[in-house]
């Protein structure tokens, strides 16, 4: 795997699947996981942060447990493809916080959402309120999610 033209070798790789397991891991244990001084286990964490390898550390949270029970994939799309309409698109989508991840696609439709609703009836709510607001839309197709069956968060590594 490259990173600027450097290579990781596997003590990187060892240490970005720690993180991927628990980025609460200490340095301490990490170190003595990998094999490797607390100082460099610290500099080639710096080194991928630095390269954006690295971009962020965060939470994982059961959206269920909050009372997001299902979840939609919506397929939009759009009247026009001008770079206004996409940019204000976008920042509509990012306006909504039911909204979990838009990708801009090529095929028939222009974007795949994916969106967290309590039931059909929020979501039925949140198409009134939010999403059919949004000018430019010109079709859309919604899909409820009846089971995940494989979720990876970073492929490749661990």
């Amino acid at each position: 795997m490259q990173q600027d033209g450097k290579s990781f070798d596997a003590a990187d790789l060892a240490i970005l699947a720690i993180l991927l397991r628990d980025s609460r891991t200490s340095l301490q244990e990490m170190s003595s996981a990998v094999g490797l001084s607390t100082t460099s286990c610290w500099n080639r964490i710096k080194r991928m942060t630095d390269s954006g390898a690295l971009q962020a550390y965060t939470v994982k949270v059961d959206l269920a447990s909050l009372g997001y029970h299902d979840t939609v994939i919506v397929q939009v799309t759009l009247d026009s493809h001008s770079e206004e309409t996409l940019y204000e698109f976008g920042r509509a989508l990012e306006s909504i916080p039911e909204v979990l991840e838009a990708l801009l696609i090529s095929g028939d439709y222009d974007y795949f959402v994916r969106i967290a609703v309590k039931d059909t009836r929020d979501y039925e709510r949140l198409l009134r309120e939010r999403l059919y607001k949004i000018p430019g839309i010109r079709h859309s197709k919604s899909s409820f999610v009846l089971r995940t069956l494989k979720k990876v968060d970073t492929p490749l590594i661990g």
